[in-house]
């Protein structure tokens, strides 16, 4: 493979900041491609949820901010990487499982168990249940397998990515069906500071997050 030459004095480090709990499943292929074509830039990752990826650009604390809105900001420009759909996980014998598609009044009153971050930031929250005004009750699980084990346990429903939870799915531990006829989906948007928005290892970077994600992950749109 032919080696790209690097400027190791102005990119010798690539600061990722991340804003979804469910990037490190393509991440990682993404990561590892970047790394065999840039071996002289380090990859590293802003550790911790972040409420404001975007915020760290700016602050100097990384170069890239990956996050599922778009919502423009003064010296930043945002690229498209991926959309993917969600998936309603379930117990394989919570009465939901029977049906082929969940609507928005099939969440009334449940118990959603997700990843803690803000309530405004999950796009079933954003996107079908508030706009329905659907009340739900909500806990919270850092890992996701004591998300799947509250699930698989019929106490409550998760709404994810299929990939995240893919091994559980093949195990038959849980059941996952659609959200709405349409397809509940989610993005996610890379944002740079403007005046490093045309760096070329930053642009290789984004390039590979949308090659890699098409081959290796199932349900991008």
């Amino acid at each position: 493979m032919e080696r790209i030459p690097v400027d190791v004095r102005h990119c010798d480090t690539l600061r990722i900041a991340l804003e979804c709990h469910t990037c490190f499943e393509w991440l990682m292929p993404a990561a590892d491609a970047f790394r065999a074509r840039w071996p002289d830039v380090e990859v590293d990752l802003v550790t911790g949820y972040q409420s404001d990826p975007v915020a760290l650009l700016h602050e100097g604390r990384a170069d890239i901010a990956l996050v599922n809105n778009l919502e423009p900001q003064p010296g930043t420009e945002f690229f498209h990487l991926l959309r993917y759909r969600l998936m309603a996980i379930l117990a394989n014998d919570h009465p939901l499982a029977q049906k082929k598609v969940l609507e928005a009044e099939d969440f009334r009153d449940a118990m959603l168990v997700t990843y803690p971050i803000p309530e405004d930031a999950l796009t079933i929250v954003r996107q079908v249940l508030k706009p329905a005004a659907i009340p739900f009750t909500r806990r919270t699980m850092a890992l996701t397998l004591a998300i799947v084990m509250l699930v698989s346990g019929s106490r409550g429903i998760a709404v994810l990515p299929r990939w995240v939870v893919q091994t559980y799915l093949q195990r038959k531990y849980v059941s996952a069906r659609p959200i709405t006829e349409p397809g509940l989906t989610a993005e996610v948007w890379a944002a740079t500071r403007t005046e490093d928005c045309d760096k070329p290892h930053l642009l290789a970077f984004m390039t590979l997050v949308r090659e890699t994600s098409t081959t290796h992950l199932a349900d991008i749109v």
